[in-house]
């Protein structure tokens, strides 16, 4: 999963790469070279008392390290960009393809878990490239070369990078082996972190109005707990690591200079080469620190972009047709032909055998108990779900054959729960069309009956609006996304039930200046209230997922007992016979 997401996204930055592993290969080169020039200064310099020597070679070390210090910068600065560029990409990827989600897949990962995979888990891949830039390239050729500069100094000596480079791999590795559960642990406990703070924070007020600040500080602390717990454990062995590296570094350089003074004290080797076999000793074990350093990282990252490919191939259940349909003309006709919704691994459908037929100038409303599948048809039309069985079309085309753009540009949808975004009132209702003029935002406002609301606001259309609107209230935002849905101007208005955070006084005005602004569009309404479906059309009246009547509403009191029902428990707030 690591390599496909990298070698995915990576190549658009496969120059900057190319040019990160040339300046480190030469950066490289140049850090192997400069211990031989100091043992040359030593042997042949200070140890004869050779100024020109030391001079001479001196000035070369020094531009020697010039380079090195260029090729570096140079490398770090690219190598920082490639791995930025990849960060971005692969957020812009993950969000694109959420975006084409359907309600399934989005209760299928959750909010949160999609937040920390475009985040953190993004973050976690974009560190290991980073690093791989600095680290993974400069790694391998200085352990290889480091190897064969210390042989080229002196081989007597060799038979300690047997021992030490295999003790610090194998303790090194012992030590990753047990990070690798700990890091998979800890991306689930950020996941639970995040679910705990979202919900508390969205539900703040339910919190403070059902007295649950205690209980729900515990359920965080429970949480918070976990991954305090999960990374303290992994931070423990990540903690262990380097006095781990330290003590084979130290042990390392201690027996290279025990040994190597006795060869230096018998003629076979002289004071410069065990100066520079001491140094490349210390290369390669560094070189090894930085591989298992990558090591560390790259079990994190590997599970970190197994979460982002199973977000990037989960495949939208609501996809667009491969050859779209236009329909003749933009009428706003909405017709369910006995449709059918079951969701995977349901033992029962949602919705089956519904037929209905909304026309312009109507008004269609469906009414039903709690649970019995108002929303969810309702969702059918705009294809936020898509049927499992039969047909929904509109303007006489099946929805799954039209372009989801010119669908969605047929429709006006106004979801149950309003949601606002961040920015101001103008921005907000210009979202289904950006080039409204301000005066049909008011003339929007006003049917909406949120004219008044809107100019007691400081700033008029340019007030701001908090995030999901909390500084509103909900008949307010209710009255905002419903403006929002007029100013699109669509052939078919989608209300689930979107009038019952209103007053009856607000609600029958909003309806009488309704049915002016929509008289030429389709109209289906999902309502909970009997007032505000009873001048509909036609009712469809839904009970456990099945149409048990239809009709005006004179007629439903006469031949519909479900209806009935809902009419007696809100008149006499009792149920009926």
């Amino acid at each position: 999963m690591l390599l496909r997401l990298l070698r995915t996204h990576l190549r658009p930055h496969r120059r900057a790469l190319v040019a990160v592993v040339l300046l480190q290969l030469v950066g490289t080169l140049a850090s192997l070279y400069l211990p031989s020039l100091n043992a040359h200064i030593i042997d042949r310099g200070v140890v004869r008392g050779d100024s020109a020597l030391i001079l001479s070679t001196g000035s070369w070390m020094l531009l020697v390290s010039l380079v090195q210090i260029a090729c570096s910068v140079a490398a770090v600065r690219l190598g920082s960009a490639a791995a930025m560029g990849f960060g971005r990409d692969v957020r812009s990827a993950v969000f694109s393809h959420v975006q084409r989600f359907s309600a399934r897949e989005v209760s299928r990962f959750g909010a949160p878990s999609l937040i920390t995979r475009t985040t953190n888990d993004v973050q976690q891949v974009q560190m290991l490239v980073l690093t791989s830039c600095t680290m993974l390239v400069t790694a391998p050729i200085m352990c290889v070369g480091g190897v064969v500069m210390a042989l080229r100094e002196d081989v007597g000596l060799s038979w300690l990078l047997l021992v030490s480079v295999p003790a610090l791999v194998l303790s090194v590795g012992a030590l990753v082996r047990r990070m690798v559960p700990g890091f998979r642990a800890m991306q689930s406990c950020i996941d639970a972190v995040n679910r705990v703070l979202r919900e508390q924070l969205t539900g703040v007020r339910v919190v403070r109005a059902f007295v649950r600040e205690e209980e729900e500080t515990r359920r965080f602390a429970a949480a918070n707990q976990a991954l305090t717990d999960t990374a303290t454990g992994v931070g423990r062995l990540l903690a262990l690591m380097f006095p781990v590296v330290l003590l084979v570094l130290n042990v390392s350089s201690v027996a290279v200079l025990w040994f190597g003074a006795g060869r230096v004290d018998s003629g076979r080797m002289e004071i410069g080469e065990l100066t520079a076999f001491l140094m490349y000793l210390m290369q390669i074990l560094m070189s090894v620190m930085m591989a298992t350093f990558m090591v560390v990282m790259v079990p994190r990252a590997s599970v970190c972009a197994e979460r982002i490919e199973e977000v990037l191939g989960t495949r939208p259940s609501v996809v667009p047709p491969a050859e779209p349909v236009a329909p003749a003309a933009r009428r706003g006709e909405v017709e369910l032909r006995d449709v059918e919704l079951r969701y995977p691994g349901a033992a029962a459908p949602v919705l089956r055998g519904v037929s209905l037929h909304a026309l312009p100038g109507r008004t269609t409303a469906v009414i039903g108990s709690t649970g019995a599948g108002k929303t969810t048809l309702l969702s059918l039309v705009p294809r936020l779900l898509d049927a499992t069985g039969g047909s929904v079309l509109v303007d006489g085309v099946d929805v799954r054959e039209l372009d989801p753009e010119e669908l969605w540009n047929r429709i006006g949808y106004v979801p149950q729960r309003p949601y606002l975004f961040t920015g101001t009132v103008a921005s907000n209702l210009r979202y289904g069309r950006p080039d409204a003029p301000d005066e049909e935002l008011w003339e929007a406002l006003e049917v909406a009956q949120a004219r008044d609301v809107v100019e007691e606001m400081p700033g008029g259309l340019d007030a701001p609006v908090a995030q999901g609107g909390t500084n509103l209230s909900g008949g307010q935002r209710q009255r905002l996304a419903i403006a929002r849905a007029l100013v699109a101007r669509p052939a078919v208005y989608l209300f689930d039930d979107s009038f019952s955070a209103l007053d009856l006084g607000t609600e029958a005005r909003l309806r009488a200046a309704l049915a002016e602004r929509t008289r030429e569009a389709a109209v289906l309404v999902v309502g909970q209230r009997v007032a505000s479906v009873a001048g509909a059309d036609e009712i469809v009246v839904l009970d456990a997922g099945e149409v048990v009547g239809r009709g005006r509403h004179a007629e439903l009191l006469r031949t519909c007992a479900p209806y009935r029902q809902i009419v007696a428990s809100q008149l006499t707030g009792a149920v009926a016979p």
